[in-house]
């Protein structure tokens, strides 16, 4: 049994790290299916504009095989910290990401990446060495098979990384329905499609 307490996520201690979306890496992904995997990782964009949390945006090797960043996200955050990373492999190795994201002063790390058991789980261990509170956004990561993406998610937690998924970011950082339920709904809706069917279902009911 673990006595690990929980530790909340809150939008005002918290950043968002989109580590290594790039078009090369991204063809590596099997334990999602394309169009999910790409659903995913946008909502968790959404996610991060929707609560105005700082998003850094990092590459590996770039202009090798690992190719650009997909441009939707480049799109979604025209003015983030944006750090293309010569060689480093593990993030937290690449001195501007470090100094990016302490910049922001915030504690909270919300983490996804491309591959899990490395470009994700690499900098997800380093930052809980100097102390920083690590959530792995499990489905808008992606790697090889879902044995490799069990190790990982096994090794992070261990180290005591929190695994969640989009949603759950959303929904914790969100705390009460109250605090803009529309506007809540209005990100969901296009993520998840039972989601719409159930708003409408509400909006029928409500408008009697």
């Amino acid at each position: 049994m673990s006595n690990v307490p929980y530790k909340r996520l809150n939008k005002d201690d918290a950043v968002v790290l989109l580590v290594d979306h790039q078009t090369g890496l991204i063809s590596l992904v099997q334990d999602f299916s394309p169009n999910e995997f790409k659903n995913n990782v946008l909502a968790l964009g959404d996610v991060a504009k929707f609560f105005k949390l700082p998003t850094i945006l990092t590459t590996s090797f770039e202009n090798g095989p690992n190719g650009p960043m997909v441009p939707e996200l480049k799109e979604l955050f025209p003015d983030a910290p944006y750090i293309p990373r010569p060689g480093q492999i593990n993030a937290w190795d690449n001195e501007d990401f470090v100094k990016a994201v302490k910049a922001t002063g915030r504690k909270q790390l919300i983490i996804a990446g491309v591959v899990t058991d490395v470009c994700v789980t690499f900098p997800t261990l380093s930052a809980l060495a100097e102390g920083f509170d690590v959530f792995v956004v499990t489905d808008a990561s992606g790697t090889f098979n879902e044995t490799v993406q069990q190790a990982a998610w096994a090794r992070m937690a261990a180290a005591g990384a929190q695994l969640m998924n989009w949603f759950s970011v959303a929904c914790e950082l969100q705390g009460d329905w109250r605090n803009d339920m529309e506007g809540l709904a209005n990100l969901l809706s296009p993520r998840i499609p039972n989601y719409r069917n159930l708003m409408n279902s509400y909006s029928v009911l409500t408008a009697k």
